[in-house]
């Protein structure tokens, strides 16, 4: 190689501990082949903004709300309209809203998502993120896909601009992962005009604080499967609904809700998609949610080993500081290992899901083809993310069991009670273990 050849490390971005950054943040980062100047734009936009408000995240976490300025501040700034994909141009223009960082949305691809889901989650607080959109990033998508013109331009706008919310209703007290067995019904009025909804959702992020809910509902016969479900905008303004907060180990911040419905009226134009045809939708929404949950539990993974690694270097046993002793090394090995192995894995999927494309027919090749794969990569990441809070816990001794302060083990006291839900959330990782499987036999089945 040529001295012309050879390349000049550069500046990392961001933290310099062991893991604590994507490879793609090192000296070398510029040599990936998969982020360009528009993707670090991006990553510096975020992280300062990140930035502005992570030394609050503890506190807002701890009494379960979080500033209504804040939230503007986060529609303002173009996260929320990036949450909800694919983007729908009119509503952006008419909300006159611009995506993070000004990014056209031509230019906008899946390598963004990951950026965008990465940084965001840096502060470590899983229940202030969901709190300042994830109900919008999972019950928006299926508003965009298949709602009606008429429709998205009535609900979209305000939601874009912070004015108004969304959250996606899909599980409920006695089905969850298993969505085909969901029980809340919605039978056509006699004149065809509404839809009577009865039934109960529950652990439904941003649902006592969300003006709609993306509600998946029974309009098929008791026994009908998923071929009898269908997926309704319900505004939750209604008579006959009723939202109770949920205290639950975690995520507290987060507005998690069970939602009653006895006879509530919906105006049939509030369907999405056609009647009895639903299933597809949800199933078309989980690709992206469990790419989001992976991410996610990737960085909380890294903040694990940044905490703990910085805590190491400070503290001193038998004579010398905590990181010299070989077992201690030995832990941040297998967590490094892990946690960059997956990333790797969790960059080649969403580079290949970009690939299909953003059209109907490229995210039906994207499920068919990549969606077991995202299942097994969303399993990965919550046990990669239990390694990691374990190891770190240890590490830390009681500082990593101390609840609630700013004190050196507080992030990953915090993680180790958000974690569960990373485990169970968007499909548990027993029935996504078996479901990756399933789809992988059936794209060999097809082709031997």
């Amino acid at each position: 190689m040529s001295s012309s050849q050879v390349k000049v490390p550069s500046e990392p971005f961001g933290s310099v501990l062991p893991f604590a950054e994507p490879a793609w943040y090192g000296s070398l980062g510029d040599t990936s082949p998969f982020y360009t100047d528009s993707h670090r734009r991006l990553r510096a936009y975020c992280r300062d903004y990140v930035d502005s408000f992570s030394h609050k995240a503890g506190e807002w976490e701890d009494k379960g709300t979080i500033p209504s300025a804040q939230y503007q501040e986060h529609a303002a700034r173009g996260f929320v309209a990036a949450s909800i994909q694919p983007f729908h141009i009119p509503s952006l223009k008419a909300a006159g809203i611009q995506l993070p960082a000004n990014i056209p949305p031509e230019e906008w691809d899946n390598l963004h998502n990951v950026v965008l889901f990465d940084e965001l989650m840096r502060h470590g607080f899983l229940g202030v993120n969901w709190a300042l959109g994830g109900g919008n990033g999972i019950g928006g998508p299926p508003l965009v896909n298949f709602g009606s013109e008429d429709l998205k331009r009535e609900l979209l706008p305000d939601i874009l601009l912070g004015k108004k919310r969304i959250c996606l209703g899909v599980t409920e007290p006695l089905a969850g992962s298993d969505v085909a067995g969901i029980k809340t019904t919605a039978v056509r009025s006699t004149d065809g005009k509404h839809y009577i909804i009865n039934g109960q959702k529950k652990w439904i992020t941003n649902g006592v604080f969300a003006d709609y809910c993306t509600t998946v509902v029974r309009t098929g016969e008791e026994d009908s499967g998923a071929g009898g479900i269908s997926v309704i905008v319900v505004p939750m303004h209604l008579e006959g609904i009723e939202r109770r907060l949920l205290k639950n180990s975690g995520v507290n911040v987060s507005g998690s809700t069970i939602i009653t419905f006895d006879d509530v009226k919906v105006p049939a134009r509030y369907l999405l998609g056609k009647e009895n045809q639903g299933f597809r939708i949800v199933m078309s929404n989980f690709n992206g949610e469990r790419l989001a949950l992976a991410v996610s539990a990737l960085r909380m993974s890294r903040v694990c080993i940044e905490d703990a690694y910085a805590y190491a270097c400070k503290r001193h046993t038998f004579g010398k500081p905590l990181i010299e002793q070989p077992i201690i090394q030995s832990k941040f090995a297998d967590m490094g290992r892990r946690v960059e192995a997956l990333h790797a894995w969790m960059e080649a999927l969403a580079h290949q899901m970009h690939a299909c494309g953003n059209t109907p027919q490229g995210k039906k090749i994207a499920d068919m083809e990549l969606g077991g794969r995202i299942a097994l990569l969303k399993v990965e990441s919550g046990y990669v993310l239990e390694l990691c809070v374990r190891e770190a816990q240890q590490i830390m001794g009681g500082l990593g069991y101390q609840r609630g302060g700013d004190h050196a083990g507080a992030r990953i006291e915090q993680i180790s009670r958000d974690l569960r839900v990373m485990v169970v959330g968007g499909g548990s990782a027993e029935i996504l273990s078996s479901l990756g499987v399933k789809m992988e036999k059936m794209k060999a089945d097809a082709r031997l």
